[in-house]
């Protein structure tokens, strides 16, 4: 697998993204769906990541900038065929270092409340997040969970 930063003007990550969002709205309230879209995730204070595996897009992830010790990881997606295959760790692994390369001292996030996000939960627990209160702009919300960790 390789990783590379994705400026998101491609179709097949656009269309991957489509998918992301659609799969949020169906299990979240409108109102606590925080993914971001196009537009928001070409923007300056963030860095996107893809991932591949020979041409194949499998997975997907960013970090935005809070300040210039603070980002939130963002977007994180594996591909429907490749769920629980490593393409998660392998990212989030590369992610983290990136984070550090960056100088960034923390690294938050937001996911959802409900069984389908645990997985992601457990995922980001192995990595060493723990839960946290809302950061950022984000408020108590049922349908979301906050965890941190520092790098």
């Amino acid at each position: 697998m390789k990783i590379v930063v994705d400026d998101l003007f491609g179709p097949e990550i656009a269309e991957f993204l489509a998918e992301h969002v659609s799969e949020m709205r169906s299990l979240t309230p409108l109102e606590s769906k925080h993914a971001l879209d196009l537009d928001d995730l070409r923007k300056p204070d963030v860095t996107f990541w893809s991932v591949y595996d020979d041409d194949a897009l499998v997975g997907c992830g960013a970090i935005k900038a809070l300040d210039t010790e603070h980002a939130e990881l963002k977007s994180m997606r594996t591909s429907t065929t490749r769920k629980r295959g490593g393409v998660a760790s392998f990212l989030l692994d590369h992610i983290l270092a990136e984070a550090r390369r960056m100088r960034f001292s923390r690294i938050s996030l937001e996911t959802g409340s409900a069984e389908f996000f645990r997985p992601a939960r457990k995922l980001y627990e192995k990595f060493g997040f723990t839960y946290c209160e809302p950061f950022g702009e984000y408020r108590l919300d049922p349908h979301s969970v906050f965890m941190t960790r520092t790098l």
